[in-house]
């Protein structure tokens, strides 16, 4: 195998966001539900003999040094393998959203690379480098959405119904380490448990982080307001500018502004990938 085409790397909604705490290296402990949706970025992988590790930006400019490229350079260490790799990427997730496109770029990576390179790393393996890389792509490389808990480490795989939400991002983006940094930050909320969230799984708790959010960016307020104003109730995913809502029924969109990205998705049962790595000692727990 000397290629790797359509690979399909997925972004997730927060269902909710609760921040339960913060410990004394300044992390914050957070509790959440993370569920994939089928909006995607997609990468394209070609092996490359002479050990180097190549980057091609096939729709939307990334950054130099992005996860991807983080990605493949630590599997290269972690495994000492000789091969390099070019690696194609056409972005559709927007950045600084809170739904993980990048996080979900680097697992996506990591397992392509682990079967073109013939490493046969278990999931254990691949989710130790990945945890170096960033707190969600350990879910990612999961395969399915979780009940995530402390600073994103602890991801328990748990069923949820199907759904269908319309996600809306403002041209704005949002840096996470502006809102965790905001003092204003409400980092006290009970403790939640899988139970009561699974009552009203797609209506449970809230993102406590949208207060701090609408101050900085005020576009994440209009979007609220966007959908509010077509008798949908949303909330912000994740650490991002992304809103989204849950749609029950058709819906007439009518004139959306330029300054919205809107998408309607719909909820992803397991990753596309999953299965592409042995799963005989996952690093999660499991119910």
């Amino acid at each position: 195998m000397n290629s790797l085409h359509d690979v399909a790397a997925p972004a997730k909604l927060n269902l909710f966001l609760h921040i339960t705490g913060r410990r004394r290296d300044g992390y914050h402990l957070l509790q959440s539900v993370f569920m994939l949706i089928d909006w995607h970025d997609t990468l394209h992988f070609e092996v490359r003999r002479d050990g180097h590790i190549s980057r091609e930006d096939l729709t939307t400019a990334l950054p130099e040094d992005d996860l991807v490229l983080r990605a493949a350079h630590a599997l290269k260490a972690a495994s000492g393998r000789a091969l390099g790799v070019h690696i194609g990427i056409e972005k559709r997730i927007p950045s600084q959203a809170g739904m993980g496109g990048g996080s979900s770029d680097a697992a996506s990576t990591l397992l392509a690379l682990n079967r073109l390179w013939k490493l046969d790393l278990s999931l254990e393996s691949l989710s130790r480098i990945g945890l170096q890389l960033g707190a969600d792509v350990p879910f990612f490389l999961t395969g399915q959405n979780a009940w995530v808990e402390g600073v994103g480490e602890k991801i328990t795989p748990i069923p949820l119904p199907s759904g269908q939400f319309l996600v809306v991002k403002p041209d704005q983006g949002l840096e996470t380490r502006l809102i965790f940094s905001d003092p204003a930050l409400k980092r006290d909320s009970q403790t939640a448990i899988i139970s009561g969230f699974s009552a009203d799984a797609f209506g449970f708790g809230r993102n406590d982080l949208q207060g701090v959010a609408e101050r900085l960016c005020p576009a994440v307020k209009q979007a609220l307001e966007w959908l509010a104003a077509r008798g949908l109730k949303g909330r912000m995913t994740g650490s991002g500018s992304a809103v989204f809502a849950q749609v029950l029924r058709p819906l007439e969109l009518g004139d959306v502004t330029d300054t919205f990205q809107v998408r309607l998705c719909n909820s992803l049962a397991v990753h596309p990938l999953v299965g592409w790595a042995s799963s005989d000692s996952l690093m999660v727990d499991s119910l």
